[in-house]
């Protein structure tokens, strides 16, 4: 077990003599024991410090986006990373309330921001602010975005990377990023003739991502919303004529 980020997975590969790996699996989001320790301020349903902090060792809080940045920025937060289309209202609640010291501080603003009557019926109401502030505060685009380039150069030919996402953003990286890497060609449609030079390194094998079974989701309930999509490192192309 070595403590990183998803970044830095090509050094600690390289450190640990995993250089042509056979496979890599990625993991994303928030796991089980992060949520269920209120201490940690990723849930709206218990008590907690405005954290979330997947690594505790990294500087930015929760509560300096919340009690810091000004409207537009906390704004731009969730309506990016929370898709919530409240999120002026919700920005403009959480800035006249401060200061927010707690979990359901920022969940009590969300719930005076948002009409009861437009209040989701499959999820709470403060889900998509906590999940926009959350991947603000860990940079967790980014880091999927940096990881699966370094997974790519980390794969042997042949060797395969499956990731497990649990929101449609996550989802969209991955696709995005299986589709450019398994085309020989990204240039624009209307362009006559390719200039770009890249040539595909991935074939995907999982052309849909596949879903958890009704009978995994009754055991695990937190699987409800897990997508797996997998690819697989083509070999290196011959550079002769």
């Amino acid at each position: 077990m070595v403590h990183g980020r998803f970044s830095e997975l090509g050094s600690i590969a390289a450190d640990n003599g995993f250089r042509q790996a056979d496979s890599i699996l990625f993991d994303f989001g928030i796991s089980s024991n992060q949520v269920d320790d209120p201490e940690r301020g990723f849930s709206f349903r218990a008590e907690g410090p405005l954290d979330m902090r997947m690594d505790p060792n990294s500087t930015l809080t929760a509560s300096q986006i919340v009690n810091e940045y000004d409207v537009a920025e906390l704004e731009r937060i969730l309506r990016e990373y929370g898709e919530e289309r409240w999120a002026r209202r919700i920005a403009q609640f959480v800035v006249a309330r401060r200061p927010l010291r707690t979990t359901r501080d920022l969940a009590q603003a969300v719930e005076a921001a948002i009409p009861r009557r437009a209040w989701p019926r499959d999820i709470n109401v403060a889900t998509r602010t906590f999940q926009g502030i959350r991947i603000a505060v860990n940079d967790e685009l980014g880091e999927i975005e940096s990881g699966l380039r370094a997974a790519l150069s980390t794969l042997k030919p042949g060797g395969r990377m499956a990731t497990i996402s649990f929101h449609s953003l996550e989802d969209r990286l991955v696709k995005s990023f299986f589709n450019v890497e398994s085309k020989d060609c990204i240039c624009p449609p209307q362009q006559p003739v390719c200039t770009c030079g890249h040539r595909a390194t991935l074939r995907v094998i999982t052309r849909h991502p596949v879903r958890p079974s009704e009978a995994e989701v009754a055991a695990n309930p937190r699987a409800r919303s897990a997508r797996l999509r997998v690819a697989e490192k083509l070999p290196t192309p011959d550079p002769s004529p």
